[in-house]
């Protein structure tokens, strides 16, 4: 069982995994700062608050006039917090862009190979070994 493990680990898809999810995890960490620290304030400055994070409706329960969302839900308050929802979908959708834009260049970067030219098709094969087996 130790070989086969080792096998498998020494295969080439393992390691290049293993490597980009390694490089996508840091990428990532950078999507999320990018988001927080660069977008997300200036959003908040076109809605007129400083911690759009913190966004929150009350659903059902009472939460005091002004308090944040963690204040919200420990008066029991059912609240939806799209504040943090809003900031995740606008980093999936950074992290979404940049890999395309990368695939893009890769695709333009490394062509696919040219078709290799057809061969026969199975008819003319057929009527081949026909004629042959005729003579």
């Amino acid at each position: 069982m130790l070989s086969e493990f080792k096998t498998f680990i020494a295969r080439g898809n393992v390691l290049d995994l293993a490597v980009g999810v390694i490089i996508g995890a840091a990428f990532g960490k950078i999507v999320a700062s990018m988001t927080d620290d660069l977008i997300m304030p200036l959003i908040s400055v076109i809605v007129r608050d400083t911690d759009f994070s913190g966004k929150y409706v009350v659903l059902s329960g009472a939460a005091p006039a002004g308090a944040t969302l963690a204040a919200a839900k420990e008066a029991g308050a059912t609240v939806l917090a799209y504040g943090s929802f809003v900031t995740s979908v606008i980093n999936f959708l950074i992290l979404a862009f940049v890999i395309f834009l990368i695939v893009r260049q890769a695709n333009k970067a490394f062509p696919p190979p040219p078709a290799a030219p057809a061969g026969p098709t199975e008819v003319e094969l057929l009527a081949e070994i026909r004629d042959s087996l005729k003579k």
